[in-house]
């Protein structure tokens, strides 16, 4: 996300450490060019316009210490207004006012609306919640079997309509249930449209009204651009918000809708959908999404995926691997598993500090072949026997072809993959011999 942006305004930056001094002058270059890049990704050109006077006014008001760059000044500046425009600091659903709390999702068809929800009640049932999953798409085929699917997959309860039941019906009877429940949360997947309409508009009102939640979010898709800011407008105005979710933003690589948005409907921004599977739903911080923006990196996300994705008794069974020096094909097999838990490599690489200065295009081509590369090792592995993958020493030209058969290769990959799990063996050896060592400091 955010790729031509970020690009931009890294040229931007680049061209200003040049400078010894901020001027009236190079500010205002430095700014239109900042302006345009901003307008290029999308964003709302009042936005645009108001972000960039902001900046010049703190930029030429400021007094640059001199360990300080005119470079690092803007940079400095942009990054505190980028903030500022995506909302100033991470906001929350309101779970006060008794239980269950009760959380409306409002959108267009096609924003994600009831994926949204299951991956919501997949996050909170792990955060220790009770969640039940309400399905008030009385409108769209299929949406109440879709929704109760999602239940079943993250192990969450539902609630559905009777057949030939209203929605006004329906909407009483779900509320009553939900709430004689013993859940903590409810979320109540309501009905859309492919564009806003009074008809659509009335409906909502009325469930609103009917349940009463203390969260009505709207589900946008980052991806629609400007129209993704008329459409929170116009819910906000007609129906009342009290955050957003903005979805598909790991595929928009302009993101105007992430920085037009909540300055445009005074609505924040809750959490940001960053892929298809279910864990790929993420709070929205203003403060790191503005440093991956300028190229800076988000180290804190990294690490809290990290901490996530980590099996810790794997982690535990791998530093035991490691102080034996035991490394089999079957633990390379089960950290190949790990790394996937970690999700898309390309959005892994986008919070690690300077890699938006490598082409996107550079990126892309080696992330796909090292993906290709890692689902090419894990079909030969697994086309090995229990012995051959713990004793791969036993492979000879007659078991490497059969393998290669198997796993739909051939013999020089099958010997690429020995070959890597060579490197790790001898990679292995050598830090239980530096472990070993500190040991032996340690008690000097």
């Amino acid at each position: 996300m955010f790729d031509k942006l970020s690009a931009s305004l890294q040229k931007v930056f680049k061209n200003l450490r040049g400078y010894g001094k901020l001027t009236e002058r190079n500010v205002q270059d430095a700014l239109r060019e900042v302006r345009m890049a901003l307008l290029e990704a999308d964003v709302n050109f009042q936005v645009a316009r108001e972000f960039i006077a902001r900046v010049q006014a703190k930029c030429l008001g400021a007094e640059v210490l001199d360990s300080v760059t005119p470079g690092q000044q803007v940079i400095k500046q942009v990054h505190d207004e980028l903030v500022a425009l995506l909302g100033g600091g991470t906001r929350e659903f309101d779970f006060g006012g008794g239980k269950p709390a009760k959380v409306l999702l409002l959108g267009l068809n096609g924003a994600g609306k009831t994926t949204t929800a299951g991956k919501l009640a997949r996050l909170w049932k792990k955060q220790g919640r009770r969640v039940v999953l309400v399905a008030c798409d009385l409108k769209r085929p299929a949406a109440v079997d879709q929704l109760r699917i999602l239940a079943g997959q993250v192990g969450v309860d539902f609630v559905g309509p009777q057949p030939g039941e209203g929605l006004h019906d329906f909407g009483r009877r779900a509320l009553g249930e939900v709430e004689r429940g013993a859940w903590d949360v409810a979320i109540f997947d309501s009905a859309g449209r492919l564009q806003v309409d009074a008809d659509l508009v009335q409906e909502l009102k009325e469930l609103k009204d009917i349940l009463a939640p203390r969260n009505a979010v709207l589900v946008l898709d980052a991806a629609i651009g400007q129209e993704a800011v008329n459409v929170a407008e116009t819910f906000h105005r007609e129906i009342g918000l009290t955050g957003l979710i903005l979805t598909k933003l790991d595929g928009d690589a302009r993101g105007g809708a992430a920085l037009s948005v909540q300055h445009v409907a005074h609505c924040p921004i809750l959490m940001v959908g960053v892929g298809e599977r279910p864990e790929d739903l993420e709070p929205f911080h203003p403060d790191r999404l503005a440093s991956r923006i300028l190229g800076m990196g988000d180290i804190v996300s990294l690490v809290e995926k990290a901490q996530e994705a980590v099996d810790v008794e794997m982690l535990a069974q791998a530093e035991e691997t490691l102080r034996k020096k035991t490394l089999t094909l079957e633990d390379f097999l089960a950290q190949m598993q790990q790394m996937k838990k970690f999700g898309s490599m390309s959005s892994l690489l986008e919070m690690l500090p300077g890699v938006s200065q490598i082409p996107a295009e550079a990126r892309e081509q080696a992330l796909a072949g090292s993906a290709q590369e890692m689902k090419k090792a894990e079909a030969i592995i697994r086309s090995m026997t229990r012995q051959e993958r713990r004793h791969p020493e036993v492979l000879d030209a007659s078991r490497k072809r059969r393998i290669a058969r198997g796993s739909g290769t051939d013999v020089t990959a099958v010997n690429e993959v020995l070959n890597n799990f060579r490197r790790s063996q001898q990679m292995m050896q050598k830090m239980g011999k530096l472990q070993k060592k500190m040991m032996r400091m340690k008690r000097f």
